[in-house]
């Protein structure tokens, strides 16, 4: 198993863990609880992107153990720390320029704006990771560190901690921290950035260290005056995170076809984040929330049974991503990339019944009878009866009780008086 997936292992259930205490912590502090679709939502999303993530499933055109083999000065001493922390830190400052060029350009904004889409800001909300970058050209960033000879062991080990280090100040339940706030990104610093008022948009950009806000003039101190509200200008109005991963850009392919000017169709893809052509913004406006009392959070009710059966199909799924994980390097690839596609339509098949609509149903029956399929035809799950003998029956099992749940809840929950939630796509 890659350093990665072990890590994940690890984080996953802490994670987990900490989404609890802030569930509790919001209830017994002030009687509060977060809407059970848009956990799951968050959740989805996280499970998603380490899914692809640990599966490969993204094209590197120039690998830094290429840079480094062709570009370093000098090497560190073995067991040096420098490397370690020189990474840490130049991390940091190149993510800050990351996370900017998402904010401000078109085309990149694609690839942040799911993190951003939850109108809560919690934990959960931490776990809305992107699934649409294929090519990763952000490795350019990192030629000077290969060029001072910082190995690519250092990058494996310092990456999942400096991704991971930016999990708990997404809360609400914590207030300013002192002197902390003047040198750490803080909770505080945090809701600012999450907010959508106008004050508040694109600032606090910073990962780890807030310096970086300071030193380039993005920094913005929440104010006590100025509540934060959550969310994007163009709501997302739904729980499917692929859907979510890929509204903007079909937003930009649709104009960029639907203008007249070419020029229009060429730069729209680099214009600052929400930049439409004349043409097509007065043909085909698109509503904007312009006052932050405008908002309504996309909460539509569901059923007590609905919410229970969506949180277990999910723990479920989070169990079998844990499995795979346990098995990476001990499964050959074609098996890994079957598990891991599996995985990926289950998770699709949840968020689209969530969202209501019937080719969810569709998918979580599919789901279904591929897991009885696979275990009529092997008798196993990827080898988990060597761990627990009758494993695979249970998950077939779970599966298929799974999918008669779905059809009782599409009678019930899914009818005239709801209509299946619009998507945008």
């Amino acid at each position: 198993m890659d350093i990665f997936g072990k890590m994940l292992l690890v984080a996953m259930p802490v994670f987990l863990a900490l989404i609890l205490v802030e569930f509790l912590a919001g209830w017994f502090m002030r009687h509060e609880k977060p809407p059970a679709m848009d956990t799951i939502s968050s959740l989805c999303s996280g499970m998603t992107n380490i899914l692809k993530s640990t599966l490969g499933l993204t094209v590197v055109f120039i690998s830094y153990p290429w840079f480094f083999e062709h570009t370093a000065l000098f090497t560190w001493a073995e067991g040096s720390f420098w490397p370690y922390l020189i990474t840490f830190v130049f991390m940091d400052f190149t993510g800050y320029w990351i996370h900017r060029l998402q904010h401000r350009v078109n085309f990149f904004w694609n690839h942040h704006v799911i993190h951003h889409s939850s109108e809560e800001f919690n934990l959960p909300c931490a776990l809305r990771q992107s699934i649409s970058v294929f090519t990763n050209i952000y490795t350019l960033l990192l030629l000077p560190m290969a060029i001072i000879g910082i190995p690519h062991k250092a990058l494996l080990l310092v990456g999942p901690i400096h991704l991971f280090a930016q999990f708990w100040y997404h809360t609400r339940y914590i207030n300013k921290l002192g002197f902390l706030e003047h040198l750490l990104v803080t909770p505080s610093h945090h809701r600012v950035h999450h907010a959508m008022n106008d004050i508040y948009m694109d600032k606090n950009y910073s990962q780890i260290f807030i310096i970086w806000d300071k030193l380039f003039g993005t920094f913005q101190p929440e104010l006590p005056e100025e509540p934060c509200v959550y969310g994007i200008r163009r709501p997302a109005h739904t729980w499917n995170p692929y859907l979510i991963n890929f509204q903007h850009l079909w937003v930009l392919m649709k104009d960029a076809w639907q203008t007249t000017s070419w020029t229009d169709k060429l730069r729209i893809w680099f214009m600052p984040t929400g930049w439409r052509p004349a043409d097509v913004a007065k043909a085909h406006p698109i509503p904007y929330i312009k006052k932050m009392d405008e908002l309504q959070k996309f909460n539509p009710p569901y059923s007590t049974l609905f919410q229970v059966w969506g949180s277990v199909y999910l723990s479920v799924l989070f169990l079998l991503i844990c499995f795979l994980f346990y098995r990476l390097g001990e499964i050959d690839r074609t098996a890994e990339l079957a598990y891991g596609v599996f995985l990926l339509v289950a998770l699709f098949a949840l968020s689209s019944f969530m969202d209501k609509k019937t080719y969810g149903l569709a998918a979580i029956l599919l789901t279904a009878i591929a897991a009885c399929v696979f275990f009529l035809q092997s008798a196993d799950w990827f080898g988990l009866k060597n761990f627990w003998n009758t494993g695979p029956l249970a998950i077939a099992a779970f599966f298929a009780i799974s999918g008669v749940c779905a059809l009782y809840l599409y009678k019930t929950d899914f009818d005239e008086q709801q209509p299946a939630l619009h998507t945008g796509l």
